[in-house]
């Protein structure tokens, strides 16, 4: 049977191929930092989400091991047997306490959060307002549930209310948006989007992946950032970005959410527990966000640097303020070329195109870090004007 299927993949896999749509994974050698090894090059690496240079912190590493000795590798069970530590609930609590919220649950990831949400809240007389450019994760766990789909364009508030008319039929209407869109460094507008909530009688749910850590005067992420923290319903994020680029998930949320998650979701319910020194290693980090602004200060100043310089230099570089930075090019090839030019100028970034971004709107997406000087910054523009040509 599968001498057939064999050749079927192939031929999906060459069309993938020929398309430019290939995603090659390079091997890193070193641990994940500002600076990398690529088959035995050192290259500064501008595509990691290591936003407040984390992954390989001397604290975060000596917590880690700490918590081996402590805690042992792993659980070998879920939640609900016999895979709940201390850790785990005290690394809940502190995060609720972090983002502002009644109560979190931990999951195995931020894509598993965003599964075991709609699912559990939703059914056939419930409605789901989302984003048009939400992550993946959004969409797979929306279609896991039984609720009336409805999209708007993204941050389009009049597109919206029309939605939010749409589902006043509806038992319960949840607005779901990414805090910030990956793939455009933009912030949603959750200030006009509570509003519209609660105008319409709506729940607000925030993915904050690319926010929690960085954004909002003390790190809170997007609803510090517009001061809706108490207008947020849901709050998920992830671990595995700017609080130490490991992996794990979590859903902040009302008491009574969180309190049904724990009964009914189906990733949380049936998913081994997050590893206890992922968990522990991760209230180390909460210590340092509480405790010091100057990662923030530091990753704040190298964004604005990279985007002033990258702007005198005359590239096209979508607006905002965010360490997210695409680099407009435009054309498919051309973009993964100069990917290529820039690792050989030494220089690690990547190239996006269709389908992960709209035709004609390929870029280079550059992120920046609290691990990168000033001098990482300057090199980075130069050789993009190197690379140009």
């Amino acid at each position: 049977m599968f001498t057939n299927v064999r050749e079927q993949l192939r031929t999906t896999l060459d069309e993938i191929t020929e398309a430019g749509l290939l995603k090659p994974e390079r091997v890193i050698t070193t641990p994940q930092s500002a600076s990398v090894s690529v088959a035995g090059r050192e290259v500064l690496n501008f595509c990691a989400n290591n936003y407040l240079g984390l992954a390989d912190h001397p604290a975060v590493v000596e917590a880690a091991k700490q918590a081996l000795d402590r805690w042992g590798f792993g659980m070998a069970s879920v939640r609900f047997i016999c895979g709940t530590q201390e850790v785990h609930k005290e690394l809940e609590a502190r995060l609720s306490e972090f983002l502002g919220m009644e109560d979190t649950v931990l999951y195995s990831s931020c894509f598993d959060a965003n599964g075991g949400v709609f699912e559990t809240l939703l059914d056939e007389q419930d409605a789901v307002i989302s984003d048009a450019l939400n992550h993946a994760s959004i969409i797979d766990g929306i279609r896991l549930s039984k609720a009336r789909r409805l999209r708007y364009a993204n941050r389009d508030l009049a597109e919206l209310e029309a939605r939010l008319k749409e589902a006043s039929d509806a038992r319960r209407r949840l607005v779901v948006t990414d805090g910030v869109f990956s793939m455009d460094g933009y912030v949603a507008p959750l200030a006009e989007i509570c509003d519209l909530a609660d105008r319409y009688d709506a729940m607000v749910m925030v993915d904050d992946s690319h926010a929690v850590g960085f954004v909002g005067p003390t790190g809170r992420g997007t609803p510090e950032l517009h001061g809706v923290t108490d207008r947020v319903d849901i709050i998920t994020g992830t671990l595995g970005k700017a609080l130490g680029g490991a992996s794990g998930g979590y859903v902040s949320a009302r008491k009574e959410i969180c309190d049904l998650l724990r009964q009914r979701s189906r990733p949380y319910l049936f998913s081994n527990s997050l590893a206890p020194v992922i968990a522990s290693a991760s209230l180390r980090i909460l210590d340092l966000l509480e405790t010091s602004s100057e990662a923030r200060e530091r990753l704040r100043a190298n964004t604005a640097r990279f985007r002033d310089k990258m702007t005198r230099a005359g590239f096209d570089l979508l607006p905002g303020d965010h360490p997210i930075v695409p680099v407009m090019i435009g054309d498919a090839a051309a973009a993964g070329a100069m990917a290529e030019r820039l690792l050989d100028l030494g220089i690690y970034v990547i190239g996006f195109s269709y389908p992960v971004v709209p035709h004609g709107k390929a870029r280079i997406r550059v992120q920046l870090s609290a691990a990168h000087t000033a001098d990482d910054v300057d090199r980075a523009v130069e050789a993009f004007v190197q690379a140009r040509g």
